[in-house]
């Protein structure tokens, strides 16, 4: 039963909720409340399913225990129209039960009825027929207090409740403290857009939203709180996906005098917890795995650890009869990188353009393919690869070689868009339904693939690793961070990191940054001066609670589980937000809208 269910919420109107009647209940009096979810009038005998947050039950409305008053009412009853019920509960007889229902026992039958919320025709349906789709989610989205009527999306919301104060409790045992942080803070970069707050108070200045509590946190170290943590509220202006919305939730920690697999015991923890909430047993501790080694064996920093198929090198096994392009591109710098798929030599020609097609458009310029049979490797790749390269790869019959060649940063992501297409087949199955892992030691820096420039990997507040921190000025580019990401069946649960607490230390990485010392000043000086006060060793991380949440109901996006998401246009359609507003109200925030 789910948590504040049942006759523990009675009140003067309501003695139970309807979806909790059981069995047990035969013969009891009652008064419910809800929505009328289905009417069946049989010619003078009424049947109707009122449904509230906790299911359904059959309420049954028969001359003989109910009044022409009662009976004639309930006859005009809108369909989503709220009503509050008299009756009593009585076993229904065993050929009459409803399997889709948890009350299927029992029905009610009513004595009373009064209708407290007449309701119009619904733009789109509550009650659906089994096997009937769904209204188009933008239209769902439009009428939203419609569309969280459905059963689905009160499960996954009241799921999303239980997650949260797991979080809590999990969190406050392992002596964490929850505290809140700025909404309305200073901008910072943090990897994507602000959102900016104008001040009516203090002309042309502007607050931003918080992207993260990251500094804040920090300086919550620094103030000697020793365990932080929070539910916090994000917020990033960018281009959204089905994971990704403009406003989102994540768990939010911090701790000091800690190294990093403190901070990843901790999350651990609370994973371990929140699996445990959705009914689901997961054992820690989890592998790890060097950023550098996930990226030669999968092709992403986010592996899905479930299946089988790793990338390979297969550059040492080019002869002298490869063809010249794949030589070519090998001599130029590149690799010849490809993946054994063990038992799927039996895909058609079909499923392989479709394997192409999908390397193609991770930016692939094709995919060579050659499968080995009882009297020797055939296919395209023969040619390609060469029979004398492809003699000394160690296949049996039935097996399946798929190739690119190019660089790494192009070899990667199409084997691994490829591995993801063949592990949708039906005859591949998961090793295990829960692959966590650790990814570590990520570069401190990276390249920008548009610009050429050096930006960081994750946040400029990362401290370089350890064993790196002597040639942080000699050979910036090549240090490794004290970063770590948790990753779960292939998606990316949260980053954190140990963080730079030496503040000449945070200065020379603004600088190898290219960010002036006057701008670190005027942006950081307030970090600045905390870490001069004293700063602890410290580290945190950030779980998305959202996708965790996403992940846990079996949802397919984000907008499943937020109870009022926007669209990927980050429009909000059932207020209509974001909107114009008057010209006095930009008036009186010093604002002119430019078109």
């Amino acid at each position: 039963m789910n948590p504040g269910s049942g006759s523990a919420q009675a009140t003067s109107l309501r003695s139970h909720r309807a979806g909790s009647l059981r069995r047990e209940h035969a013969g009891t009096a009652v008064r419910l409340a809800g929505w009328v979810h289905r009417v069946r009038d049989l010619g003078g005998v009424i049947f109707m399913d009122l449904r509230d947050r906790e299911g359904l039950v059959q309420l049954s409305l028969d001359p003989k225990w109910t009044s022409r008053e009662v009976l004639e009412r309930a006859g005009r009853v809108a369909q989503e129209s709220v009503i509050l019920v008299q009756g009593t509960v009585e076993l229904r007889p065993e050929t009459a039960r409803d399997s889709a229902l948890a009350s299927r026992d029992v029905e009610v039958r009513v004595t009373g009825l009064e209708v407290v919320g007449p309701a119009q025709v619904p733009a789109i349906p509550v009650a659906r027929k089994e096997g009937e789709e769904l209204p188009a989610e933008e239209l769902r989205l439009k009428h939203r207090i419609l569309d969280l009527r459905r059963s689905e999306l009160q499960q996954n919301l009241i799921l999303r409740h239980r997650l949260l104060q797991r979080a809590r409790r999990t969190l406050t045992g392992l002596g964490f403290l929850e505290i809140e942080t700025p909404i309305l803070t200073k901008p910072t970069p943090e990897g994507a857009r602000d959102y900016l707050v104008p001040s009516r108070v203090h002309p042309g200045e502007f607050y931003a939203l918080p992207q993260s509590p990251q500094i804040y946190k920090q300086l919550l170290m620094v103030a000697g709180f020793d365990r932080y943590f929070q539910i916090a509220r994000c917020f990033r202006d960018e281009d959204l996906r089905a994971d990704r919305q403009p406003e989102f939730t994540q768990i939010d920690l911090e701790a000091s005098f800690v190294n990093e697999e403190d901070v990843q015991s901790c999350i651990e923890a609370v994973l371990v917890a929140l699996w445990d909430e959705a009914g689901e047993t997961v054992t820690p501790p989890f592998p790890r795995l060097r950023y550098r080694e996930a990226m030669e064996r999968y092709g992403i920093d986010k592996p899905d650890l479930r299946y089988r198929f790793e990338l390979q090198d297969l550059s040492g096994h080019l002869r002298g009869d490869a063809a010249e392009f794949v030589t070519g591109a090998v001599a130029a710098g590149g690799r010849l990188r490809g993946i054994l798929a063990t038992g799927l030599g039996g895909a058609s020609r079909k499923d392989l353009d479709q394997l192409a097609a999908v390397a193609k458009g991770a930016r692939a310029s094709g995919l060579i393919w050659a499968r080995r049979t009882e009297a020797g490797w055939e296919g395209q790749g023969v040619k390609a690869f060469g029979a004398e390269g492809l003699a000394t790869v160690t296949a049996a019959p039935g097996d399946l070689l798929l190739a690119a060649v190019g660089p790494d940063s192009v070899t990667g992501p199409a084997l691994h868009a490829v591995r993801m297409q063949l592990v949708r087949r039906p005859e591949v199955t998961p090793s295990t339904r829960h692959a966590f892992c650790w990814i570590v030691d990520f570069p401190l820096f990276e390249q920008d693939p548009g610009s050429g420039a050096w930006v960081f990997v994750h946040h400029p507040f990362t401290a370089p690793h350890r064993e790196d921190l002597n040639r942080l000025e000699s050979d910036p580019w090549n240090c490794r961070a004290l970063h770590y990401d948790a990753v779960y069946n292939g998606n990316e649960l949260g980053s954190g990191s140990i963080r730079i607490t030496n503040p000449e230390v945070q200065q020379t990485v603004f600088r190898l940054l290219g960010v002036a010392a006057e701008e670190v000043r005027r942006r950081f000086g307030f970090l600045l001066d905390g870490l001069a006060a004293g700063a602890p060793p410290h580290g945190g991380f950030a779980l998305g609670f959202d996708r965790i949440t996403m992940l846990l109901a079996g949802a397919q996006s984000l907008r499943d589980v937020i109870a009022f998401p926007k669209t990927t246009a980050a429009r909000a359609l059932f207020e209509g937000a974001p909107t114009r507003v008057k010209e006095e109200d930009l008036k009186a925030l010093h604002l002119k809208v430019v078109e």
